[in-house]
């Protein structure tokens, strides 16, 4: 924040306060999201504080589990609207349940006015388990289209090798692990070429694999391919396949978690590992009527909608 944003929020308080704790990108899809909307806000000219609630702060968006908790609810106060953002099922997407769940709905039963979902795959899962929150909705995220947007990206062309690109912040092994490495085993390499970016637990024979990158320069990346794969399971709403997408990529995605919603008809989605190589087929024959049916949420549309629930619209 500038040096002139904070003293006008220390003379008259903010519109708007963000409970997460915010880290430099490389970072999780969450933090990356998070990021975007806090810049939309503030193109907006709304004045947004971090882990704080001022005087005169109308409403408060505090992020899953990510937050000092003992802090939020000491500065709750009457006026200031609480809206919770969750994401998950955090067992289900982590593959082991740590109880986080279930400290989540208390928190959300506790402080909040309303609760936002990435997806409809979230919600539901939440309620399946036997969880309920204060006046849910579903806003799906939406990438910084500063940086992650089509423009300038490569041609696609059959006259060289297909190139597939795959991203992930975390290594955990429902990220999809297996099945990445099945595809280095058997993918056809005289017709394709594949790059990795972010972490991975498993080392490859012929994906390159690249260490995780500023936002910037994994948008330069991107539009330097021409078809996404995401295996990751229980993923309730993945910013990186949403990022793929605004970068113009068409997208072949494990059936799971919020994929379906996110890639509609840009894509194809598969259950099992064997199904990829026709499937990766298939798309490129009809390559350029998939990347034309891409259809996300805008930045700012999402950002309307986040306002709305906040009580500015």
């Amino acid at each position: 924040m500038f040096f002139f944003d904070k003293v006008i929020n220390f003379i008259n308080g903010a519109d708007i306060s963000i409970f997460h704790e915010f880290h430099k990108p490389p970072y999780g899809g969450g933090n990356q999201f998070l990021i975007g909307l806090r810049k939309e806000f503030r193109r907006r000219n709304f004045r947004v504080e971090n882990n704080k609630i001022s005087e005169k702060t109308k409403a408060c968006l505090f992020n899953s589990f990510n937050f000092n908790f003992d802090q939020l609810r000491r500065m709750k106060r009457g006026g200031c609207k609480m809206v919770h953002r969750v994401d998950g099922p955090i067992g289900l997407y982590r593959g082991r349940d740590e109880g986080i769940d279930k400290e989540i709905a208390e928190i959300n039963h506790e402080i909040a006015d309303v609760t936002i979902f990435q997806s409809n795959y979230s919600l539901m899962k939440h309620i399946e388990m036997g969880f309920h929150f204060k006046s849910p909705t579903v806003i799906m995220n939406a990438a910084d289209p500063d940086i992650f947007h089509p423009h300038g990206r490569i041609s696609f062309s059959l006259e060289r090798k297909v190139r597939l690109i795959s991203t992930s912040w975390s290594d955990n092994p429902n990220k999809g692990t297996e099945i990445y490495q099945w595809l280095d085993e058997n993918l056809d390499w005289g017709r394709f070429e594949y790059n990795f970016i972010g972490r991975s637990s498993i080392s490859f024979k012929n994906i390159k694999h690249i260490k995780a990158v500023p936002s910037k320069k994994l948008a330069n990346l991107l539009r330097q391919h021409d078809i996404y794969i995401t295996a990751s399971r229980n993923d309730p709403c993945s910013n990186g396949l949403i990022e793929a997408l605004s970068c113009g990529l068409p997208a072949i995605y494990l059936n799971s978690g919020g994929h379906p919603e996110i890639v509609g008809k840009a894509g194809l989605g598969f259950n099992s590992k064997e199904e990829i190589p026709s499937l990766l087929n298939k798309l490129i024959e009809e390559y350029y009527e998939a990347q034309k049916r891409i259809s996300l949420l805008s930045l700012k549309e999402v950002a309307d909608r986040y306002l709305n629930i906040m009580g500015f619209n």
